[in-house]
């Protein structure tokens, strides 16, 4: 079988790495990739990025199943024209993708559907949005209602910072941001106290199979300080994911909302992904759903999985993630992202890098922002590179993780040195 990874970040290089893996699979499609899968030999890039000229390209080369990495192609319909002509995609259809791409459509369908959440309120009104505000007060937390590449959201531990945040998203807009219905809009929730930690499932409209759990750090800094970005590294397991935790997830979280949006006539198909914050008292409340794998938590996950990935995502656009079991295996992975100059606001694209190792069966360096520039490999985005190594624990892999990145260089090159800590 052939097989269509669409995207070109650290994610999709994860997924196709995996995928190639795969008994069954005779080659690995990734498109449009970057410069970490065209270094692949098992891989090949394909330079398409319209969804009709991508459903037309995999009808011509017999795909028997494409998979969707990023939100954008999600958000923009293609799973809707693969699926209008009988073609296996694994991903959730555009009216079903709404759940990540307008963060109103989701706050209002968790309220609908008893999904546990922060209190929240939309608004398209600056001076409504400050009013609100300066009635809650701080600390607060101010989103963007639509796609903003994980950049759209902003803990304000100020009042300050919250009414700053808001004349950039609604005001200036500088996010580029529009939501469902045109326009910019904001999220305003509370703050909620607790950790945070990524809780993956697969979904085929019916049944949700849990992935491995992780964990991620937003923040640029060590010790969580600095501003919110994609993802400065993760780790799988999560410690904080107790099983107790783990069943709390699934029943109050991730299988009310498969129930709800089949009531509301919108199965769920796809990776989904649910950003939940664990109060102190044990608790679990929704901070966010992503329509897809998270990066860089897809990274570790897909060092530990064992089990034959395409078959796993075929049953599930088959209807039957029920006779799927998924084997893990049980060391620790850790991946450590390497930004560019100026990220999370202004990247810094064309410095040359150096110093990539080798792939091994125990640790890979996951491309995200690369390109080849005449031979050479040279930043192409924010998130450059995730360094992901396998340990017997977190000190183990964290330690071989940072060795490898270490080597590495490129000019501006910035990374947290502190990836794992919570789990220490």
């Amino acid at each position: 079988m052939k097989v269509l990874v669409i995207g070109g970040g650290g994610r999709e290089h994860a997924l196709a790495w995996k995928l190639k893996q795969s008994e069954g699979v005779s080659q690995v499609y990734v498109a449009p990739g970057n410069a970490g899968t065209a270094r692949d030999t098992q891989l090949v890039n394909v330079a398409i990025g319209d969804k009709v000229a991508l459903r037309e390209w995999v009808q011509a080369n017999g795909i028997g199943l494409t998979v969707v990495g990023p939100e954008a192609p999600l958000a923009a319909g293609v799973v809707d024209e693969f699926r209008a002509h009988g073609l296996a995609i694994f991903g959730p259809t555009q009216r079903a993708a709404q759940l990540e791409s307008s963060k109103a459509f989701s706050k209002a369908f968790m309220e609908r559907h008893g999904v546990p959440t922060a209190e929240y309120q939309t608004f398209s009104d600056a001076d409504q949005a400050h009013a609100y505000v300066d009635a809650k007060g701080a600390p607060i937390v101010v989103k963007a209602d639509g796609l903003a590449a994980g950049k759209g959201v902003v803990v304000a531990m100020t009042a300050a910072e919250a009414h700053e945040a808001i004349d950039f998203m609604l005001l200036d807009n500088k996010l580029g941001v529009a939501h469902n219905e045109g326009g910019a809009r904001v999220v305003i929730e509370e703050f909620l106290e607790g950790e945070e930690a990524s809780f993956i499932v697969l979904c085929d409209g019916e049944h949700a199979l849990a992935l491995a759990t992780s964990q991620d750090h937003k923040r640029l800094l060590d010790a969580d300080q600095g501003p919110n970005t994609g993802g400065m590294g993760a780790y799988s397991p999560a410690p904080v994911v107790t099983p107790a935790i783990h069943q709390r997830a699934m029943e109050e979280v991730i299988l009310p909302t498969l129930r709800g949006m089949k009531a509301d006539g919108v199965p769920y198909t796809g990776f989904l992904y649910a950003g939940l914050m664990i109060t102190p008292d044990g608790r679990v409340k929704t901070l966010e759903f992503n329509c897809r794998m998270g990066d860089p938590e897809t990274q570790p996950i897909m060092m530990r999985l064992r089990s034959n990935l395409a078959q796993v995502l075929l049953a599930a656009t088959r209807g039957e993630l029920d006779r799927v079991t998924l084997d893990w295996d049980p060391r620790v992975a850790l991946g450590v992202v390497l930004a560019a100059e100026g990220y999370p606001l202004q990247p810094r694209k064309g410095d040359v890098i150096t110093g990539l190792p080798a792939d091994s069966s125990d640790a890979m360096v996951f491309h995200a922002g690369t390109a080849d520039q005449n031979g050479q490999i040279v930043t192409a985005g924010g998130r450059v590179l995730c360094v992901t190594a396998l340990g017997d624990d977190v000190r183990q892999a964290r330690e071989k993780a940072y060795t490898l990145a270490e080597g590495i260089r490129f000019d501006g090159m910035q990374y947290r040195r502190d990836i794992g800590y919570r789990a220490l």
